[in-house]
């Protein structure tokens, strides 16, 4: 019997196209896969299937460009033996299975709430009598941060065990930002809200989210973008990511009180979210992606705007980033601060700069590319240190790299296509996966209909889900005052997270 069956990104299957292999199989070939470096794990999921539950594992091979999907069927009282006691990539995974529908695991070695959702198994589970890991001992002392953040950021409670001002371990519980939105994709009918909903799973991830959700709905559809669709995307993505990037550099320099870098790219981020508001009327582009259509087609007026806007964002960008990476007193708030290593990084299956400041080569936009992306042959920024410099290494160079691809697509504007089709109904019974690179990293959308084409379930993973814990390991043995710009230097989502 085969294991698995092997998609593309952005393809459409049907439901009965998965194999659905019994427990101890299913296990097996997930710990299987996960041995190869080149495999990881972008999505695994649980749904109610009649009076049992149905497991879809979806394993995504960097090297052949290819997802291997694969099932099995338990009872929903099940104590089943844990994929995590095996490789921890799988940890947030289980918690969420078990946190809601109630599936247990006789080793999982962590298994404590991910989210706090609404429908959760266990009503008696709640946010404020979490299972926090604390050490017995006169000489340790605990600190809380949050969930009120100091600043205007979202909720998450960071508990340090310390010993003085060294962090011995950190643990972040999150839950406080669950908003149930992977149910309300099944509760909107319409197209237009789901869309918007897309929009909203993260705010500062508007084009990454929303791309994933369109490419899913056009493959459910059978409708294939045209250019001038995968354009716009791809566009909206690589501008996003300058942005968020961007200001990233400026937080990073606030945290470390370097006030002309935090005022400079702070102001430099601005005029790149203000041609979004002039392209689509809003600054997060919201509005601008949408299903088999386009409202703001991009003119060549457009790409003159955009020529102009780098011709004076690159020369400030340049000046001040060469400024900032020769003062000994930024350098050494940057390196060898908030450290991964290559193992642990791989152990915990990380995913976006994450992966790559480790030195592993994990970029959809080349592994498993789509919209304009096989054209443009990306080539991801890798750094193997795994420290804060390294993260604002990478971010400086895909920005750099970011605005060379705009520059290269700008010379071929494609022209609107005034008769596209109409987008059919989604193919009944079926499975679909996209995946996109955001700025933060890894975006997988999953959905599966029913035999009327409805949806039955949809699963969204943002990149944050595996990276939270790249972020608790990486300040280990760091002092606590390192903690802020360890944190900004991964910038993960909250909301997006928490869903």
């Amino acid at each position: 019997m085969t294991e698995d069956t092997s998609i593309k990104n952005n393809q459409t299957i049907a439901l009965g196209e998965i194999p659905v292999l019994d427990y101890a199989q299913f296990s097996a070939h997930n710990i299987s896969l996960l041995q190869q470096e080149y495999n990881h794990c972008v999505n695994y999921f649980a749904f109610p299937e009649g009076n049992k539950l149905k497991l879809i594992s979806c394993i995504a091979n960097d090297m052949e460009h290819t997802i291997a999907v694969f099932s099995t069927v338990v009872l929903s009282d099940s104590t089943l033996p844990s994929l995590t006691k095996h490789h921890l990539a799988f940890h947030s995974f289980e918690r969420e299975i078990h946190e809601n529908y109630g599936i247990n695991y006789s080793d999982h070695p962590w298994l404590k709430p991910l989210r706090f959702p609404f429908d959760r198994a266990d009503k008696n589970s709640r946010i404020d009598n979490y299972p926090f890991y604390s050490i017995d001992s006169e000489e340790l002392h605990e600190v809380g941060v949050g969930p009120i953040h100091a600043g205007i950021i979202e909720p998450g409670h960071f508990r340090f065990t310390c010993n003085g001002e060294q962090i011995l371990h950190l643990e972040i519980q999150l839950g406080y930002q669950h908003r149930g939105i992977e149910k309300l994709f099944l509760k909107k009918k319409k197209l237009l809200q789901r869309t918007t909903l897309a929009e909203n799973i993260a705010g500062d991830t508007v084009a990454g989210h929303t791309t994933a959700f369109v490419n899913l709905r056009e493959s459910l559809c059978g409708y294939r973008a045209e250019e001038d669709l995968q354009f716009v995307r791809t566009l909206a993505l690589e501008l996003e990511r300058i942005a968020i990037h961007t200001g990233d550099l400026s937080a990073i320099c606030t945290d470390i009180a370097y006030q002309l870098g935090s005022s400079v790219f702070g102001r430099l981020r601005t005029p790149v979210i203000n041609f979004l508001q002039l392209w689509c009327g809003n600054r997060l582009s919201k509005g601008l992606i949408r299903a088999g259509k386009n409202n703001f087609p991009f003119t060549k007026e457009n790409g003159e705007q955009l020529k102009n806007l780098f011709e004076e964002f690159e020369p400030d960008f340049n000046e001040m980033y060469r400024e900032f990476k020769t003062l000994p007193s930024v350098l050494s708030r940057l390196e060898k601060t908030g450290m991964v290593s290559n193992e642990q990084a791989l152990a915990t299956g990380t995913v976006g700069m994450s992966a790559r400041m480790s030195g592993i080569v994990r970029d959809i936009r080349s592994t498993h590319p789509h919209d304009l992306y096989p054209q443009l042959n990306h080539d991801p920024a890798i750094k193997n240190h795994g420290d804060v410099y390294s993260r604002t290494q990478i971010r400086r160079e895909e920005i750099l790299q970011s605005i060379g691809y705009i520059k290269e697509m700008l010379k071929n504007i494609p022209t609107e296509n005034k008769s596209r089709q109409e987008l059919k109904s989604p193919s009944p019974s079926s499975f679909s996966l996209s995946l996109v690179e955001g700025w933060r990293g890894e975006i997988c959308h999953c959905a599966i209909t029913d035999e009327k084409g409805e949806l039955l379930h949809y699963k969204i993973k943002d990149p944050s889900q595996h990276n939270w814990l790249a972020l608790a390991l990486a300040v280990r043995n760091n002092e606590i005052s390192d903690f802020p710009i360890c944190n900004k230097s991964f910038d993960l989502s909250y909301c997006g997270h928490d869903l």
